[in-house]
């Protein structure tokens, strides 16, 4: 029952993106591919037939998947909807937690217009979720593309910064957060934001140097 329902929300899936998104024929070709590959993951991996045990949720974004699409829109400075209808759909996927179908709806984002600077950047968070908060090859090749569609913005580096100081890595996560606030505008409304995350990240560096000194002064 359960791969009928797979298949089921596959379809409806391509429905929707195809004829209510409308989406280019020159596209469908890729967002089948993208479904097939999100239900032989399913079936890979997933197990249908056994019962559901708990997993960890991934560390990504606080405030959950909705919360890393929200920061990436306020870094990118978008109010309405975006222009390409993959990356409609792979926010979709992105709020609903399904990172690996997402990174395959924003692949062909990309692969439709390689300087789509916001699609590189939602790629890199989709991939970087869908490996419970690490910094893959894939997803810094994307942020790498990000950049250079866009070098002076401030997703980049926020993102990238993001991911290392999730894997305890505060030296380089500082940096990059130093350089996303260089980047932003006075007046975006994300700016007080930016700032008051480095200087948490500060005050964690000197409370982490404050314990080594003592740790130190003990021996």
């Amino acid at each position: 029952m359960n791969w009928v329902l797979a298949i089921a929300l596959a379809l409806a899936a391509f429905v929707f993106a195809a004829f209510v998104l409308k989406t280019p024929r020159r596209g469908w070709e890729a967002l089948a591919a993208a479904l097939l590959l999100g239900i032989a993951g399913y079936g890979l991996q997933a197990s249908p037939g056994l019962p559901g045990s708990p997993t960890p949720p991934p560390a990504i974004e606080p405030g959950g998947a909705e919360g890393l699409v929200e920061a990436r829109r306020a870094l990118v400075g978008r109010e309405g909807m975006p222009s390409s209808n993959w990356l409609v759909v792979g926010d979709a996927l992105v709020r609903n937690g399904n990172f690996g179908d997402a990174a395959g709806m924003l692949l062909a984002a990309v692969e439709e217009d390689p300087e789509d600077y916001e699609a590189w950047l939602a790629l890199g968070n989709a991939l970087t979720a869908h490996a419970d908060g690490t910094l893959t090859p894939a997803a810094l090749y994307a942020y790498r593309k990000a950049s250079e569609a866009a070098p002076a913005a401030p997703g980049p580096p926020f993102f990238l910064g993001l991911g290392h100081a999730q894997a305890g890595q505060f030296d380089e996560a500082r940096d990059l957060w130093a350089e996303a606030l260089k980047r932003t505008p006075e007046d975006s409304p994300i700016r007080p934001e930016l700032e008051a995350r480095l200087a948490r990240l500060l005050e964690l560096e000197a409370m982490i140097e404050m314990q080594r000194n003592m740790q130190g002064g003990e021996r």
